[in-house]
């Protein structure tokens, strides 16, 4: 017997506080862990983090639950300029329950679409999400 993937819904309220999140005038880095609500299907705010650090961010995530971070982050640039992407991150660890990740991949592209994220990374391992890995992945959006 096979089961259907159904995607999950973001609601009007979790689009304000994300959009509110995105506008920020905070010159800290933050973070908004979201992940899905299996009852109703919808996304919700799994953790609000203020001045964290990627390595504090690391610790707050599941090691085998999928999770979608929404992450504020003050990068400098080579030149001295300092700028404040907001990074989209679909965390996947190994060991998931096939179901979940097919549910948060699934649901990946709607909630991308909803904030207007332009940064969008994927990670397997949390262990890899680093300061480094996070600037090599942004020199490309120079």
């Amino acid at each position: 017997m096979t089961q259907t993937v159904k995607v999950c819904d973001v609601d009007q309220e979790l689009k304000e506080v994300l959009k509110k999140f995105r506008f920020r005038k905070s010159k800290e880095n933050a973070a908004i862990i979201l992940k899905m609500n299996r009852e109703d299907l919808r996304v919700v705010i799994e953790e609000t983090l203020e001045d964290c650090t990627v390595e504090e961010l690391c610790e707050e995530l599941p090691e085998h639950q999928p999770r979608f971070v929404l992450y504020s982050y003050a990068y400098t640039h080579d030149d001295g300029r300092i700028s404040y992407p907001l990074c989209f991150i679909f965390v996947s660890p190994p060991g998931c329950k096939p179901e979940l990740q097919m549910m948060y991949a699934g649901s990946m592209n709607n909630l991308v679409q909803e904030i207007q994220a332009t940064k969008v990374f994927e990670i397997r391992d949390i262990e890899e999400l680093t300061e480094d890995w996070l600037k090599e992945k942004l020199v490309f959006f120079r």
